[in-house]
């Protein structure tokens, strides 16, 4: 999965955005309500990895489909050597699932570390990350 544009923010919601397309058409998915996802990583590829993967819990054992992406802190320079590590909150807004309205496209397993980056690339930047698939929904 990658992701492109202007803002690291803008990049990190981006492919977070592919992912949670995989799991439902996102014009399936209403904005009724939020949770909040946490995550801290010691570099931006591990920071991403690790949120990625937060969003995916939240999927995965809520039952919630995420529409849109909030960014409330995106922190990525530690405060000290050997401070706190880059961190990031954010509120996913969408709706629980609806098995009737939301089809599964894909089954997504998670994220996979082998391969991440984050770049910069002329006036932006761009993210990649391994998606680890199960395959159709039937898979």
């Amino acid at each position: 999965m990658v992701g492109l544009g202007a803002t690291l923010p803008e990049v990190f919601a981006q492919v977070a955005l592919g992912v949670f397309a995989l799991l439902a058409d996102p014009a399936s998915v209403e904005e009724r309500d939020a949770r909040e996802v946490r995550a801290h990583g010691s570099a931006p590829e591990t920071l991403l990895v690790n949120w990625l993967n937060e969003c995916l819990y939240v999927v995965d054992v809520e039952g919630f489909v995420p529409r849109r992406v909030e960014f409330t802190i995106f922190a990525l320079e530690a405060a000290s050597p050997g401070g706190e590590p880059l961190r990031l909150h954010c509120r996913l807004h969408g709706e629980d699932l609806d098995p009737a309205r939301h089809i599964p496209r894909e089954t997504v397993r998670g994220i996979g570390k082998d391969g991440a980056a984050v770049l910069a690339v002329g006036d932006g930047f761009e993210a990649r990350v391994s998606v680890l698939s199960g395959g159709g929904p039937d898979a």
